[in-house]
């Protein structure tokens, strides 16, 4: 009788704990890409395009690399985007535009700090503040999505304040 009665009790806490821990998914925002038609395909091929010489080429590599490893910081338990944060966004925002055939994902990291649903909402107030803020600069909304990770992936796996401020940041990525 003693046996059963921990059986019971055991399925009424581990049960509802486990139920509790498998339905509780990471939050992941993402926005579907939109489908290119094929006669916009066939526009872009037919339009003529203009040789670029190796100086341009290269200038135009080194800006694409500086859009992508360019990270926006944030503050300790923060999405507000400091002056800092803004100079970077609008050099981001005047390479997009002139770019418009690119787009791009705006990840919102977090350092190890805080639960992981908390980092997850966390992670994506910041890189729906970087879109914001670059959608309010002339950058179409359509070019850019947003997802969260959190503090999943880390730039910096140390345990300290330098490590942490490196892993608050918004990090763009080309499609």
């Amino acid at each position: 009788m003693k046996r059963k009665y921990w059986v019971i009790l055991a399925m009424l806490f581990i049960v509802p704990g486990l139920m509790l821990t498998a339905s509780c998914a990471k939050k992941v925002t993402a926005k579907p890409e939109a489908a290119v038609s094929k006669t916009d395909d066939s526009a872009k091929k037919a339009a003529p395009v203009a040789p670029m010489d190796d100086a341009a080429k290269s200038a135009a590599l080194a800006a694409r690399e500086k859009f992508m490893k360019q990270d926006v910081n944030f503050a300790f338990d923060s999405a507000v985007l400091d002056a800092t944060a803004q100079a970077i966004l609008k050099d981001k925002a005047g390479w997009m535009k002139s770019n418009m055939d690119a787009a791009s994902t705006i990840e919102g990291h977090c350092d190890e700090r805080g639960t992981v649903a908390y980092n997850i909402a966390l992670g994506e107030r910041r890189a729906e503040a970087a879109k914001a803020f670059l959608v309010n600069l002339g950058v179409p909304a359509a070019k850019m999505t947003t997802i969260s990770y959190g503090k999943e992936k880390p730039l910096d796996p140390g345990h300290n304040e330098q490590a942490w401020a490196k892993n608050r940041r918004a990090h763009f990525v080309l499609k």
